[in-house]
């Protein structure tokens, strides 16, 4: 696929408009766009998106966009959303083994805190 492929801005190849990358036309955006602008896609469906074409026969990245003008406000966070984060966040640092709460995330690889996934043995000498 090479970059002329990526321009079908009727929708009538790809099934909805598609843009080759960062040519999309103004009033479209992504959700890190719109979310820079403090917005929120609001439920629409995806208006449009961007393909950048790869080599050797792999698929090209797409990028979905959205309509800037139905684009709603991002909802402000209320002091419950900010407890179940902070609840959240200590129930990551606390280790379902030992029971201490870490100034760090337990690693899901492990399961459990440093300690209890390698703890140190001490001999005798």
């Amino acid at each position: 696929m090479n970059r002329v492929d990526c321009f079908d801005p009727t929708g009538a190849r790809h099934g909805i408009p598609t843009y080759p990358w960062r040519c999309a036309p103004d009033g479209y955006a992504t959700r890190r766009q719109l979310r820079a602008r403090g917005l929120r896609p609001g439920g629409q469906q995806v208006a449009a998106q961007t393909l950048r074409p790869r080599r050797r026969s792999r698929p090209p990245l797409v990028a979905y966009l959205y309509r800037v003008d139905l684009a709603l406000p991002v909802r402000p966070m209320t002091s419950r959303k900010w407890g179940a984060l902070a609840l959240a966040m200590l129930a990551r640092h606390t280790c379902p083994q030992c029971r201490t709460t870490h100034d760090y995330c337990i690693p899901t690889s492990l399961g459990v805190c440093v300690e209890c996934a390698h703890p140190v043995t001490s001999t005798a000498a």
